[in-house]
């Protein structure tokens, strides 16, 4: 029997990782695919645990192999999605969880129409300005950036499945929990 895909998008600072790292935590059947990315990595992000972070030669050598699933320019950097990790996930019976922007959530859609897509919304871009100062990863410019282009993303949430909105973290993850279990 196959796993199925959930594939999880939305704006950054909407609670996207936090929430994924929750519904991991309870759910033994569920694998996290790990994305690619060019970007550095953060304070406490491991190699091949958060992400696999790629230098942009390495980058484009996975993209003429086609490599990837999908693969996207976001925020000034790429992203992308190891199509042999995801489908050996699901060959092997395991459910696969993708946490991606939405152009790579409508990418793998159309290759894999099977995937449910959820879209974490923020309750407004206040909160969504707020969530990424605290965070205290990123410059002013990058959070401004983020927050504008958090405008452009939230006008595809229509496209996923589900549409949550993550103004209340154990209520959002209650509502996952049911999806994805379901």
């Amino acid at each position: 029997m196959s796993g199925r895909l959930f594939i999880i998008s939305g704006p950054s600072g909407a609670g996207k990782s936090s929430l994924c790292q929750a519904l991991l935590e309870r759910c033994p059947r569920l694998r996290l695919a790990v994305s690619c990315t060019t970007r550095q990595p953060r304070p406490g992000e491991k190699d091949g645990v958060n992400y696999h972070f790629l230098d942009a030669a390495s980058f484009d050598d996975a993209i003429a192999r086609d490599d990837f699933l999908e693969w996207a320019h976001v925020h000034g950097q790429r992203y992308g999605t190891r199509r042999s990790d995801v489908l050996a996930s699901m060959a092997a019976g395991e459910d696969v969880l993708l946490e991606i922007d939405w152009q790579g959530a409508a990418t793998v859609a159309a290759k894999l129409p099977e995937a449910v897509r959820i879209f974490i919304l923020p309750p407004d871009l206040a909160t969504l300005r707020q969530r990424l100062q605290a965070r205290a990863q990123d410059d002013a410019s990058v959070i401004e950036r983020r927050v504008q282009a958090a405008e452009e993303e939230i006008s595809h949430a229509n496209e996923a499945h589900y549409q949550l909105v993550n103004d209340d973290f154990d209520a959002t993850l209650a509502q996952l929990m049911k999806i994805i279990t379901a």
